[in-house]
C-alpha cells in the first residue's frame, strides 16, 4: 500500500455525498475518544453504544460499496470495523464492572477486579490509537470532518441512586420449581463441559497461540454463549420475580453466576472475532499484510490473546465452577423426588457396565440419587459406590434394591433395569431403548 497522497473522493456523486454523511457521527466519536482523558468513569456504556452504532452503520455502507475489495478504501474500512469490535468488547467489560457488585456472588479471588481493569485499560488504549489512525485516514481520503464535537455531558453514566420499587409478584410456584430444575441442570452440564477445556491456570503466549484458533475459537465461544444466554433468558422469563424481591439469596446468586459468565463469553467472543478476522495472518496479498501490520501496531495481537485466555476464558471457568454448588443445592431443593424398586442385573450383578450406566444416568440429570441396600445408602452417581453396594448385594443374596432421589433419573433407571441394565445373560452389551440414547455418547 505504501505512502499515499491525500485524495479527494472522486467516485459518483451519490457515494461522495453519503460517505461524508455516514462518517460524520463515527468521526465525532473517534475525535472524542482521541481528545478525552481515559479515566474509568469518562468512558461510559452510552459512549460505547454510540461508537458501536455509528461504526456499524458506516461499516455496512462501506461493505455495500465494495470497500473490502478496494485498495484505496480497504484500510479505512478495517479501522471502522476495529472501532466497532473493540467498542462492543468495551461495552461488555463496562457492563461487568458496573453490575458485578449486585450479583451477590460468593467471595471472589482478588485477581478478577485487577484483570478486569487491565482489560478495560487495554481496550481503551487500543481504541485511542485506532482513533488517531482513523482520523489520519479520513483526512487522506478527503472526508469532511464534522464541526460539532461531543462533550463529556453527552455520555453520562447509566446508573443513578434511584431504585424503583419491586411490586411485581408471581405465585406460580410449581412452574417456577420446574424451571429452576431445568436451568440448574443445564448450568451444571455446561460447567462440567467447559471445565474439560482446561482454562484453569494462566497460559503462556506460546501455549495460547497453539490453542487459538485451531483448538478454541470464536465459533466455540459462540456456542457456549448461546447456551448460557438461553439459561439467562429462561431464568428471567420463568423464575418468579417475587422470589428475588423477597430475598432468595440462592436464586439471586445463581442469576449472578449466569450473568457474569454470559458477559465474559460476550467479551471473549468479540475479541476472538476481531483477532481471527483482522489480526491473524491468513491473507497473502500485500495490502492485507500491510493493513494487518498497521492494525497490529495499534491493537497488540499478543495482548489481545492474553486478555482472551488469561482473563476471559479463565474467569468463565472460575465462575462456572464457583456456581456449581449453589446450582446443585437449588436443583436438589426443587426437583421432584421419588423412589423405585428394581431388580439387580441378572447373572453378573453390579459389575462395571451396569454401574457405569446407572452413574451416567444420574450424572445426566444432575440431581441427587441414592442406592439403598437395606439400611445402607450409596451415592448412585459414583461407579465406585455402586460397586461397593454390588459386593454387599452379592454377599447377602439380595434380589431387589431401591433407588431414591431425582424422579427424572429414577424413571430412566427403571427403563434401564427393564433391559437388564443393557446386557445379556453372558454380560455382553445389548441395544438400549431410545429413551436412553444419551448413554451412547
Amino acid at each position: 500500500m505504501g505512502r499515499q497522497k491525500a485524495v479527494t473522493v472522486k467516485h459518483d456523486a451519490g457515494f461522495a455525498e453519503k460517505i461524508h454523511l455516514f462518517s460524520e457521527e463515527f468521526l465525532r466519536c473517534v475525535i472524542y475518544i482521541r481528545e478525552t482523558e481515559p479515566a474509568r468513569e469518562t468512558f461510559t456504556k452510552r459512549l460505547y453504544a454510540k461508537m458501536v452504532s455509528s461504526s456499524k452503520l458506516l461499516e455496512d455502507f462501506l461493505d455495500i460499496h465494495g470497500a473490502k475489495n478496494n485498495s484505496n478504501w480497504y484500510y479505512y474500512r478495517e479501522l471502522v470495523s476495529t472501532v466497532r469490535n473493540l467498542s462492543e468488547a468495551s461495552y461488555s467489560q463496562k457492563h461487568i464492572f458496573k453490575r458485578f457488585p449486585i450479583y451477590n456472588l460468593a467471595e471472589t479471588e482478588e485477581g478478577f477486579e485487577g484483570g478486569g481493569y487491565a482489560t478495560h485499560k487495554f481496550l481503551v488504549s487500543s481504541l485511542r490509537r485506532i482513533s488517531r489512525s482513523a482520523i489520519r485516514e479520513a483526512k487522506r481520503l478527503g472526508i469532511e470532518f464534522p464541526e460539532d464535537r461531543f462533550s463529556w455531558d453527552d455520555f453520562p453514566g447509566i446508573a443513578s441512586q434511584i431504585v424503583l420499587n419491586a411490586d411485581i409478584d408471581d405465585e406460580n410456584m410449581e412452574e417456577e420449581k420446574r424451571s429452576i430444575v431445568k436451568i440448574t441442570t443445564a448450568f451444571l452440564r455446561v460447567a462440567k463441559e467447559f471445565e474439560t477445556l482446561g482454562f484453569y491456570e494462566p497460559y503462556s503466549l506460546d501455549q495460547i497461540q497453539a490453542l487459538v484458533p485451531s483448538s478454541f475459537n470464536e465459533q466455540e465461544t459462540r456456542r457456549y454463549e448461546m447456551v448460557v444466554h438461553s439459561l439467562q433468558s429462561s431464568f428471567d422469563t420463568y423464575v418468579t420475580r417475587g422470589a428475588l424481591r423477597v430475598g432468595d439469596i440462592k436464586l439471586k446468586r445463581l442469576r449472578g453466576y449466569i450473568s457474569i459468565v454470559l458477559h465474559l463469553l460476550e467479551l471473549s467472543r468479540r475479541l476472538l472475532h476481531y483477532y481471527e478476522r483482522h489480526l491473524l495472518e491468513v491473507g497473502y496479498k500485500n495490502i492485507y499484510k500491510e493493513v494487518r501490520h498497521k492494525l497490529a501496531s495499534a491493537v497488540s495481537p499478543e495482548e489481545i490473546l492474553d486478555r482472551i485466555v488469561n482473563y476471559g476464558l479463565y474467569y468463565i471457568w472460575y465462575f462456572l465452577v464457583q456456581g456449581q454448588d449453589v446450582a446443585q443445592e437449588l436443583l436438589n431443593e426443587n426437583m421432584e423426588q421419588g423412589s423405585v424398586t428394581v431388580g439387580i442385573p441378572q447373572e453378573l450383578g453390579f459389575h462395571s457396565r451396569p454401574c457405569m450406566l446407572v452413574a451416567k444416568i444420574v450424572e445426566h440429570y444432575g440431581g441427587q440419587v441414592e442406592l439403598l441396600v437395606n439400611s445402607d445408602r450409596f451415592d448412585a452417581s459414583s461407579v465406585l459406590d455402586i460397586q461397593w453396594a454390588g459386593g454387599k448385594i452379592q454377599k447377602e443374596g439380595i434380589k431387589e434394591v431401591v433407588f431414591k432421589g431425582d424422579a427424572r433419573a429414577l424413571k430412566d433407571i427403571q427403563i434401564l433395569s427393564s433391559v437388564n441394565y443393557g446386557e445379556d445373560s453372558m454380560g455382553k452389551g445389548i441395544p438400549l431403548p431410545r429413551e436412553l440414547s444419551y448413554l451412547k455418547q
